[in-house]
């Protein structure tokens, strides 16, 4: 088995690796801008580990990217979990952060996923896992601009699935609410809460998942699913003044 985690330091991606409890000679690659981060992710595998330089807002360079990826063989599971949580003052102080957590965010992965998805698609089987998040639902006003990259990821993944569907290559789109991690270190938590350890075996259930019973999207935990259809239905008047 051959995996790819795109952006192989993050917690998450690193959590669904190891609740995958992969065999010793699966392969599995760890793509990212800082080797020696990497390096030391790799550490925490039980499996073979190889270190992959990728940056996300590279985007010229994603099909030649993809292209080396493959030579070595078509991954046969890809971890789309590059991202940022840049906060919401700085982006709009600095318009070229706003344009670089996008890139990260959003348009890194498509460029990515398309390169790879489509090689996937000829080999005729694969999966690929999108990490979006409750923000996609309703982008709100403290993190806007991180909720619309992630409302436009999620709207890819799931039109890249029906595009995919009938190939042989699956798209777990997987929603996690907030996770207590490196990334929100210092952020007031939030109602329903995770870890990325919880996503890592929620998403390892799904992607274990039979034929039959495969879902389409993950929520961790599931009751947000319930929360996201009511926060759909709020009045704007209202949506506007929560804080949280």
């Amino acid at each position: 088995m051959r995996v790819l985690l795109l952006g192989g330091t993050s917690e998450i991606g690193l959590a669904i690796l190891s609740a995958l409890d992969l065999p010793p000679d699966a392969e599995v690659i760890l793509a990212g801008r800082d080797t020696a981060r990497l390096e030391v992710a790799g550490k925490t595998l039980q499996c073979r580990v190889k270190v992959v330089c990728y940056d996300s807002v590279e985007i010229a360079g994603h099909q030649a990217f993809a292209d080396s990826v493959c030579a070595g063989g078509v991954p046969d599971l890809v971890i789309a979990a590059a991202g940022v949580l840049i906060p919401q003052p700085s982006v709009e102080a600095d318009v070229s952060l706003a344009a670089s957590m996008i890139e990260t965010n959003f348009t890194g992965h498509v460029t990515t996923l398309l390169a790879l998805g489509s090689r996937m698609k000829a080999r005729g089987s694969g999966t690929i896992v999108v990490l979006s998040s409750v923000a996609a639902v309703r982008p709100r006003k403290f993190n806007f601009v991180y909720g619309a990259a992630k409302a436009g990821l999620d709207a890819f993944a799931r039109g890249y699935a029906d595009s995919l569907h009938g190939s042989g290559v699956r798209v777990l789109l997987v929603r996690p609410g907030f996770v207590a991690g490196r990334m929100t270190a210092g952020m007031t938590s939030a109602p329903l809460a995770t870890t990325p350890e919880k996503v890592g075996v929620a998403v390892a259930s799904a992607l274990r998942g039979s034929a039959a019973g495969r879902d389409a999207a993950v929520w961790v935990p599931a009751r947000l699913a319930g929360l996201a259809a009511v926060m759909r239905f709020i009045p704007r008047a209202v949506w506007r003044n929560l804080d949280r």
